[in-house]
């Protein structure tokens, strides 16, 4: 009899939980289990205990997460407590249960200053309070749990839920012109991509930890961004260069979040795929 590792993905209904979904059946040596926020809160701690024990839970993909960048300016506990607090929980728990935990960080956790790509180990400083309770996340495993694995990411998007590519193409439809912000620069990442990678990772390399990158291959703008989705669709909407100052939001953002894959690449593996490829994958799902 074959032994499958069963694994618990919270945040399930979320765009990347979703996109785990999609593999369900691709991972024959896994069970994939999944609970949404409405199942099961990351704060309740005797809830996922109890999932844990009923299910023979041996890893946990913690997908749940506070993301609206602009609304965590004003609702703070919230986001700190779903970010930062009960991450930290969570992983005590896991800790304790002798399970591994794979969490989700991102790039908003770098100040936005450098002129290359951003390595795991450089210095920290966030710009929004979104980055302060991620980076705080991070801390609150890191000080209970350095088993975990902790994968900073980018720009996320996926045919699911809300995020920038279904916001341009819905804009592209609707209306002749659109203007989009061309000085803040990063790197693409399609969840499914993701998904992918952290599977690979956990079938080949079960004992991974530390705080690594991921993100699609190349650099861009988000008016490039904007301009490939506009390119795939052949759509005859006008996209405008406009400047941040021309677009103020209650949360800051780091003119240069781009992510260094080089250490998750050579350590597990990997081969990232380039990002306007992954756009042109995600665009035809839609």
């Amino acid at each position: 009899m074959s032994f499958k590792k069963n694994i618990l993905v919270t945040g399930a209904n979320g765009q990347l939980g979703l996109c785990f979904k999609d593999f369900t059946d691709l991972y024959p040596e896994f069970n994939l289990h999944f609970a949404s926020r409405e199942q099961v809160s990351l704060s309740d701690t005797e809830a996922i205990s109890a999932l844990i024990d009923a299910n023979d839970i041996s890893v946990i993909i913690n997908c749940a997460a506070y993301t609206a960048v602009d609304k965590a300016e004003e609702d703070r506990d919230a986001a700190l407590e779903i970010n930062g607090f009960a991450v930290g929980r969570l992983a005590e728990v896991c800790k304790t249960k002798s399970i591994k935990l794979v969490h989700f960080s991102t790039d908003y956790v770098f100040n936005g200053t450098a002129s290359e790509p951003y390595q795991p180990n450089d210095e920290t400083n966030p710009v929004n309070f979104y980055g302060e309770t991620k980076l705080q996340g991070e801390r609150s495993i890191r000080e209970v749990n350095t088993d975990a694995l902790i994968i900073r990411t980018s720009w996320v998007y996926s045919p699911y839920g809300k995020n920038f590519v279904k916001t341009m193409k819905f804009l592209m439809e609707s209306r002749p012109e659109i203007s989009v912000v061309s000085d803040q620069v990063g790197c693409p990442t399609y969840a499914a991509d993701l998904a992918k990678a952290v599977l690979d990772i956990l079938s080949n390399y079960p004992e991974a930890n530390g705080i690594y990158h991921y993100c699609n291959q190349g650099i861009i703008s988000w008016y490039e961004f904007a301009s490939a989705v506009k390119e795939i669709f052949n759509s005859a909407c006008i996209v405008n260069p406009i400047p941040t100052t021309s677009y103020p939001t209650p949360a800051a953002r780091p003119a240069y979040s781009a992510l260094d894959t080089e250490a998750i690449q050579s350590d597990f593996n990997l081969q990232i795929p380039e990002w306007k490829e992954s756009l042109k994958n995600c665009l035809f799902k839609m």
